[in-house]
């Protein structure tokens, strides 16, 4: 689709700039963001786009063509949109960057994206980054690219009303080609952490679920279950929360503890049956190993072990069903399914849960074989067609 000339078929002129902002897929570290831990995504080569132009006074107005709807709004009074929801995550940027101080322009802009709404690959913070980044480049402000995501993380926090960590907005506005990135959600402190390349497929596995052993190279595969998340919002403020109550307990005997990320996994077991409620003890003990997963996988990514990052992939997926419990039925039918596939190093669900994606690692040589099989069993077991996207490290957001 050419951008420019939709904008130009809606506003009768050209644009004055046009940014993509990736969407995201976590290799691993789920629901740690939120607990101070570590995360390890990759920016994709799934975008979202904004085609924009200035205006002379203080309206915004948006065209968004995956709705086919348009909206306006005055700078001057940013109210929710309750019929067009979609377009909070753009007030919100604009409502927090006014709030920072900076004059932004009003504009005309049609935005477009083909990261799948609803699908765990977080096409709101590509939403949010990419608009963002379109009024620093009309406006011309001072913004650092950590300033820029914060803010994003804050219009979703604090407008949209959903209680997001950082990882999302960090990710799409500092990701690498070809690279993940480590974040420490804490500190904001990150590393890029170089993907091997494709290469030919290793020998064949001796289990499927512990991995393949060898050390070649493998790609990024993101199955959409097409289930889309509906069960989300509660259910991800109630994890905060459990989490939250997880750490008061632990800090009356490790007063040092601020987070569930100060916690090892050494002081969870001598400390979890002080953790009387069975789910509190069971999100504390899914976050706390997931936290040391992810510090493994970076360091296995680095020696070129993709057998060992695989099997860390698939406990994370096993932690997160059963401890963390935001699996569902077809996420769970599509790991299983992954993990049977010659080819496959490992395979979790990923995103926050209740239904979008799956991420697996596959060696290159292995990858129509395992989208043909993968797409045929989980048609077969649920009747449903999926989506499976080969998926490329990109950078963030840009300036086209």
């Amino acid at each position: 689709m050419d951008i420019r000339q939709r904008f130009v078929d809606v506003f009768g002129g050209e644009p004055a700039t046009v940014v993509r902002a990736p969407g995201r897929v976590n290799l691993i570290g789920e629901h740690t963001d939120y607990n101070d831990g570590y995360v390890l995504p990759i920016a994709i080569d799934r975008s979202v786009l904004v085609a924009a132009a200035p205006r002379d006074d203080r309206r915004v107005v948006l065209f968004a063509l995956d709705f086919g709807e348009s909206v306006e709004f005055s700078l001057d009074d940013i109210e929710h949109d309750q019929a067009r929801t979609w377009s909070n995550y753009q007030r919100g940027v604009a409502y927090f960057l006014e709030e920072r101080g900076i004059e932004l322009p009003g504009l005309n802009a049609v935005v477009v994206g083909d990261v799948p709404i609803g699908s765990g690959l977080s096409s709101s913070a590509a939403v949010e980054v990419s608009m963002a980044y379109t009024w620093q480049v009309l406006a011309g402000f001072r913004l650092s690219r950590v300033e820029l995501a914060l803010l994003c993380q804050r219009a979703e926090n604090e407008f949209v009303g959903m209680n997001c960590g950082i990882m999302d907005q960090f990710v799409s506005a500092l990701g690498q080609r070809d690279h993940a990135l480590l974040i420490d959600c804490r500190s904001l402190e990150y590393q890029p952490v170089p993907l091997p390349p494709p290469l030919a497929p290793p020998k064949p596995a001796l289990s499927k679920v512990e991995g393949l052993g060898g050390t070649g190279g493998a790609a990024v595969v993101v199955a959409d279950t097409m289930k889309r998340r509906g069960l989300l919002d509660s259910e991800y403020n109630t994890r905060r929360r459990e989490c939250e109550e997880g750490v008061r307990i632990l800090q009356r005997y490790l007063p040092q503890v601020q987070a569930l990320r100060d916690v090892s996994v050494a002081q969870f077991e001598a400390q979890s049956s002080n953790l009387k409620v069975q789910k509190v003890r069971q999100r504390c003990r899914h976050v706390i190993h997931e936290n040391e997963r992810v510090l493994k996988g970076v360091a296995a990514l680095r020696a070129g072990d993709l057998d060992t990052f695989g099997q860390l992939m698939n406990q994370s997926h096993v932690s997160l069903r059963d401890d963390y419990q935001v699996s569902c039925a077809e996420l769970d039918i599509m790991v299983e399914a992954a993990w049977k596939v010659d080819g496959v190093y490992g395979s979790r669900m990923t995103g926050a849960g209740f239904g979008g994606c799956t991420v697996s690692l596959v060696a290159e040589g292995a990858i129509e074989d395992f989208r043909a099989q993968l797409a045929a069993a989980y048609e077969e077991a649920t009747g449903i067609v999926p989506q499976i996207y080969v998926c490329r490290a990109e950078d963030g957001v840009s300036k086209l």
